[in-house]
């Protein structure tokens, strides 16, 4: 029984198929395969100008690498040491639902349903730290396990957690709330707990380097768009620079720090 657990090849296969599908969802939602592009999607409250959240054009380029790392991964996970990693299995189930979360969120901005967009971000962003736990609790056993397991789940989680935040903007924006007296200390605040969640999963995690990367990435972005623009905000950029370089700093020191070496176990 145990041997055909570990040489099963029916979760690994339907994982390949879940990542192949929000690969090409995403093809759709760029606007490459006939779909609207997702700026310009749900009356384009996901823009790099919609609202004072958005992160500028730039940071959506780390979705090339999210993808290039879910489609390694997914080949890697047919693998006979994965298929017999109890670390893996535990993983997989998880890994094939925040893929098909992904495909549901393009599909949901897709159809203008940015309320129901915020519900499946917000389970996609469930899923990752669910995922980030799991990883957390175990070791890689190779550099390719670091590498497209940890480091792109840990991207994932880092930029949805940006991502997120992006999106309820959008959804509150969509319903008038797009400016307001004291917004500016409303941003303040959400930067401020961004960047407080970045310090807090480095030192949960001893300073696992992809989250914070992605995150701080996100956030430094958000200060790009606010230099210029309709939201334009030089208190407002200067902030995000500064949560963005926060969690940066903090999740390399912690990493220092923990004295964990840098490859797999």
């Amino acid at each position: 029984m145990k041997r055909q657990q570990t040489t099963s090849w029916a979760m690994p296969v339907v994982t390949v198929i879940a990542v192949a599908a929000s690969i090409v969802a995403a093809f759709f939602g760029s606007g490459a395969l006939g779909g609207t592009a997702v700026s310009e999607a749900a009356g384009g409250w996901l823009s790099t100008s919609a609202t004072p959240l958005a992160p500028g054009g730039g940071a959506f380029r780390i979705w090339s690498v999210i993808y290039l790392g879910l489609a390694g991964y997914a080949i890697w996970q047919l693998s006979a040491g994965a298929r017999a990693s109890s670390r893996q299995r535990a993983l997989r189930p998880w890994a094939m639902l925040s893929a098909a979360l992904n495909a549901a969120w393009i599909w949901m901005v897709q159809l203008d349903l940015l309320a129901g967009s915020v519900v499946v971000i917000l389970a996609l962003l469930a899923v990752l730290i669910r995922m980030l736990l799991l990883l957390r609790d175990s070791q890689p056993r190779s550099w390719a396990e670091l590498i497209l397991s940890d480091g792109t789940f840990g991207l994932y989680l880092g930029w949805v957690c940006v991502a997120t935040v992006a999106n309820i903007a959008g959804w509150l924006g969509s319903l008038g709330a797009t400016t307001f007296t004291g917004w500016i200390l409303a941003v303040y605040g959400v930067l401020a707990v961004a960047a407080a969640v970045g310090i807090a999963t480095a030192r949960y995690t001893q300073g696992r380097l992809a989250v914070g990367l992605a995150l701080s990435w996100g956030l430094l972005w958000i200060a790009a768009g606010r230099f210029s623009g309709e939201f334009e905000s030089a208190a407002t950029a200067w902030g995000a620079v500064a949560a963005g370089i926060a969690v940066l700093v903090a999740t390399v020191l912690i990493r220092i720090r923990s004295r964990r070496p840098l490859g797999p176990a």
